[in-house]
């Protein structure tokens, strides 16, 4: 178990809570419509992923769990920062760095699976 993983999962879970509250009673009528639907995809990402870095908190500590935790974090903290600034902006540009955090994403939850895969195996 590692107490800092749950620790940064449950604020990041506070956050995001308070991020998707914002969303849907705090942006109307400050932002473009069309843009919520965006907001809301950050918002539930947000909350996966978080509920996920608790998780990994939870479970036996190693080199592994650790390298994916990291990457869900930078994930995390990137795509859906990143479209939390673009909705709040406007500024396109910050929508083209929103996939780099879906990779890290996608790799977080791989390294999980192989770590994890391998040992069940063995």
């Amino acid at each position: 178990m590692d107490r800092r993983w749950v620790a940064i999962g449950a604020a990041l879970a506070a956050a995001g809570v308070a991020l998707g509250a914002f969303g849907a009673h705090g942006l109307k009528g400050r932002v473009d419509a069309a843009l919520i639907p965006t907001w809301e995809t950050a918002a539930h990402y947000h909350q996966y992923h978080a509920l996920a870095l608790i998780v990994l908190g939870l479970m036996p500590a190693s080199k592994q769990k650790n390298l994916a935790a990291n990457l869900l974090l930078a994930g995390l903290l990137i795509f859906a920062g990143s479209l939390y600034a673009y909705v709040l902006s406007g500024i396109k540009v910050l929508g083209a760095i929103t996939p780099i955090g879906g990779a890290l994403l996608i790799g977080g939850w791989i390294v999980l699976a192989l770590a994890y895969g391998r040992k069940t195996a063995s």
